[in-house]
């Protein structure tokens, strides 16, 4: 295999890699969109206080964040926000280790906050808009 089928393999999966990071952050912050009172419920429920701006915030980092990871802008910048609010979600909606469920979800937050470090680290690669600025 050759250096430019090397790079265009790896800058390939760096693609793959940010698409399907991005989609549960899309598809979480549509079905945000879809039934806000529920989800303001649940922010509620969990004993944070403003939930309706938490809505707020929540769908804009995810949307925003999602569709900015697929597309390569500024990449290093989002990843970072997305990983801050993976792990803020992980310790406020998922603490309860002792459920199971919970510790599922909690640890699937801390692996994801993984893939965005690694994001942090190499940036979005060859298919990205931030390769363009280069």
């Amino acid at each position: 295999m050759s250096d430019v089928d090397s790079s265009v393999s790896l800058a390939v999966v760096s693609l793959i890699g940010r698409v399907l990071l991005s989609a549960i952050y899309l598809l979480s912050g549509l079905s945000k969109l879809a039934a806000p009172a529920a989800t303001i419920g649940y922010i509620t429920s969990a004993g944070l206080p403003f939930a309706p701006l938490g809505l707020a915030i929540a769908v804009g980092v995810e949307i925003l964040g999602g569709t900015a990871l697929i597309l390569g802008y500024r990449t290093r910048i989002v990843a970072a926000i997305l990983a801050i609010f993976t792990v803020a979600t992980a310790f406020g909606f998922h603490s309860n280790l002792a459920d199971q469920g919970q510790f599922i979800q909690f640890f699937k937050n801390i692996a994801m906050t993984g893939g965005l470090l690694q994001v942090v680290a190499f940036g979005a690669g060859r298919f990205g808009l931030d390769a363009r600025s280069t």
